[in-house]
């Protein structure tokens, strides 16, 4: 068995992709796995850090703009996509798979389309609460459409091709425990996390900073780790003592670029803060924390706040839109909630609700599914 995962763009679609693939490998220990994204983006170091090959053509986004540079930049994505689809279909004929699997973005889209027009089946999965423009071009003739969340099925023309699987995350989210987390990361007393992403998001590191001012002047209620990201690293710490907290001698504030080891530091947090992205949305349900979502109003169709919605209606999160978000509002809606054990106990057990442990087996089951019919 030979399977090419094509996926692109943010972590959020290469994840899922190696999640499964990790998985049809358990299965099937001599099974074929390449991977095909676009150059110059993550899929670069996150899929050989996973141990798969990857071959990444050169692509383009889409511009929803009209000017003339718009026009330009859509002119040169349409002609990286028919290039894209030609180098697909040759590594397709040298590769032989039985299957493509796309996890989302627009840098799979040609090696599905190529996929789809020499025969071979295919499934997608999309991860954001609304189908993304990849999903909606290729669902058609898709043999199956995979969604994280039921509330998707409605906005696809073939309701009965959708199948709802959940979103694939690494294991530790699942099974690792806060008393265990705790204790090796040497935590006591109240935990809040709060997160904006790899690179960091400007507005929120700035209110992150501000708010810490006011926990130093409530002398410190629970111990704050805050990553800032690559952008936010220099100016964000100097923000912080600049508002008068002497971060780097206070034992209550750690303040770090990235949280490597995020499966412990969520598991140990009685609160976690951060965007809605569809990959931290499922990491938060599978880890069953308690969180304040803060969507980011800079994406495509608002898709973060209708993750984060998906949430907050299903009773395991708090949404705070980022016009509304003050270093006093989050501050006061974090002492709330970490006032009330009940509450954030009752959004615990509704989140591990919503949380799909076995998504990634689902997945496989109707990969191997889609080959045998493909084979009869």
């Amino acid at each position: 068995m030979n399977l090419i995962f094509t996926c692109g763009g943010t972590a959020g679609h290469i994840n899922p992709a190696i999640a499964v693939a990790n998985m049809m490998k358990e299965r099937h220990p001599q099974c074929g796995i390449l991977f095909i994204g676009a150059e110059g983006h993550m899929e670069e170091k996150l899929v050989p850090q996973a141990g798969y090959s990857v071959k990444c053509l050169p692509g383009s986004g889409l511009s929803r703009g009209k000017n003339l540079a718009a026009v330009k930049q859509n002119l040169n994505a349409v002609k990286c996509v028919l290039n894209a689809v030609k180098a697909c279909k040759q590594i397709f004929r040298e590769f032989q798979p039985d299957a493509v699997i796309g996890t989302g973005g627009y840098a799979s889209f040609p090696a599905l389309y190529a996929a789809q027009s020499m025969g071979i089946p295919t499934c997608v999965h999309e991860s954001n609460a609304l189908p993304g423009i990849t999903t909606k071009m290729v669902a058609g003739r898709a043999g199956k459409v995979m969604v994280a969340f039921a509330e998707s099925a409605a906005y696809y023309r073939h309701p009965e091709r959708v199948e709802v699987v959940g979103m694939p995350v690494r294991r530790e989210f699942l099974y690792t425990d806060q008393a265990a987390a705790r204790k090796k990361l040497g935590l006591e007393g109240h935990v809040v996390v709060s997160a904006f992403g790899s690179q960091g998001a400007k507005v929120m590191n700035e209110t992150i900073a501000d708010m810490m001012r006011l926990e130093q002047e409530d002398g410190f209620p629970f111990h704050h780790i805050h990553a800032t990201g690559s952008f936010g690293k220099e100016w964000m710490p100097r923000r912080v003592r600049d508002n008068g907290v002497d971060y780097e001698n206070c034992p209550a504030l750690d303040i770090r670029e990235y949280i490597y080891d995020m499966p412990a530091v969520m598991a140990a947090a009685d609160v976690v803060i951060g965007r809605a992205g569809s990959a931290t949305c499922n990491e938060i349900a599978a880890a069953g924390r308690p969180c304040i979502l803060i969507p980011s109003p800079n994406v495509t169709n608002n898709h973060q706040e209708k993750n984060a919605r998906v949430l907050e209606e299903g009773g395991g999160a708090v949404v705070l839109l980022e016009k509304d978000c003050t270093p006093q509002a989050l501050y006061g809606l974090i002492r709330e909630m970490l006032a009330d054990e009940a509450r954030r106990d009752e959004m615990t057990a509704k989140l591990y609700g919503m949380a799909r442990p076995d998504s990634a087996e689902r997945i496989c089951d109707i990969v191997e599914q889609l080959i045998r019919q493909a084979s009869k």
